[in-house]
């Protein structure tokens, strides 16, 4: 009891302590945030650029290559093709893998610029565009892999037979069998109602990108950044032709559109005219001749 009694009085007593302790505290240094984000955990970046332990939940894409455990990487082409390669450093196999909600991801060609999907039939095709059929609940399997099955599209399995009681009746009734991105051990796509989550076909393996790799990715950024500069270029100047046209068009216009005499050709009348006025003319000055008008 006097020990405790003893505590009591100290903390009474010693609030200056309490007000230093608390006061260290403040100025405890945090981490180091990036330029322009906020002290969020989940939004820090290191001085590498690379981001804490939520980042696969959002914020830049991550740059991967899905590795079946059929040994194919899965490519996505440009005409829609989707299949595998063996090649180690074929650029169509280099994706970005971007979360658009909480376990769902978007996987898009970065070469390619198309996005994975499975339709309704179960196929993989390549979107030009992002649509609900490019979106694929993102899991980690006890093997260490992970597995993309399509978040809209699955199969409702039938109710299991045998005697059952209570809600596990409908559990059962509303269990759906997922369709999952697969490629067999030809390196072809196969449709998902075909697919488990324990095929070999379904297990991938996202690898981080090697060196040739990102070389590949450096001349593709620098082509793009060429092409866009030309671009704005090319703008730029017909900007400036189209005002230097709207300085000096009006007059332009008006010589280019201004009406030109039309000549037609002489009709019998007109000719009898000039006829009747030059012989006027050789009467008054005393050249007649008879056959004038023959």
């Amino acid at each position: 009891m006097v020990i405790i009694q003893l505590l009591l009085l100290l903390s009474f007593l010693d609030t200056s302590v309490q007000e230093s302790l608390a006061v260290r505290v403040a100025r405890t240094p945090r981490a180091p945030c990036a330029r322009g984000q906020a002290c969020d955990p989940r939004q820090r970046r290191d001085a590498g650029g690379r981001g804490g332990v939520y980042e696969h939940l959002g914020g830049a894409p991550r740059r991967r290559k899905l590795y079946c455990a059929t040994k194919y990487h899965l490519q996505i082409h440009p005409n829609g093709k989707i299949d595998g390669s063996l090649e180690e450093d074929n650029p169509f196999s280099i994706l970005e893998i971007t979360a658009v909600d909480v376990g769902v991801v978007a996987i898009r060609g970065l070469f390619s610029g198309r996005y994975l999907a499975m339709n309704e039939k179960g196929r993989l095709y390549a979107s030009e565009v992002f649509n609900k059929e490019c979106e694929f609940l993102e899991r980690i399997h006890e093997l260490g892999y992970n597995t993309y099955a399509s978040r809209h599209h699955s199969t409702t399995q039938p109710p299991s037979v045998g005697p059952s009681r209570g809600s596990s009746s409908k559990r059962r009734a509303l269990a759906r069998k997922q369709w999952y991105v697969s490629i067999n051990g030809k390196g072809r796509p196969r449709r998902g109602f075909k697919t488990r989550s324990t095929d070999k076909a379904s297990l991938f393996l996202p690898r981080v990108l090697g060196n040739k790799d990102h070389e590949m990715v450096r001349l593709l950024q620098s082509k793009q950044h060429q092409a866009g500069s030309r671009q704005a270029h090319v703008g730029r100047a017909e900007r400036r032709r189209r005002g230097h046209r709207g300085g000096k068009g009006p007059s332009r216009r008006a010589d280019t559109h201004r009406a030109e005499p039309v000549l037609l050709p002489e009709t019998s009348s007109v000719k009898h005219n000039k006829k009747v006025k030059r012989g006027k003319a050789a009467l008054e000055s005393g050249d007649f001749k008879e056959d004038f008008y023959h």
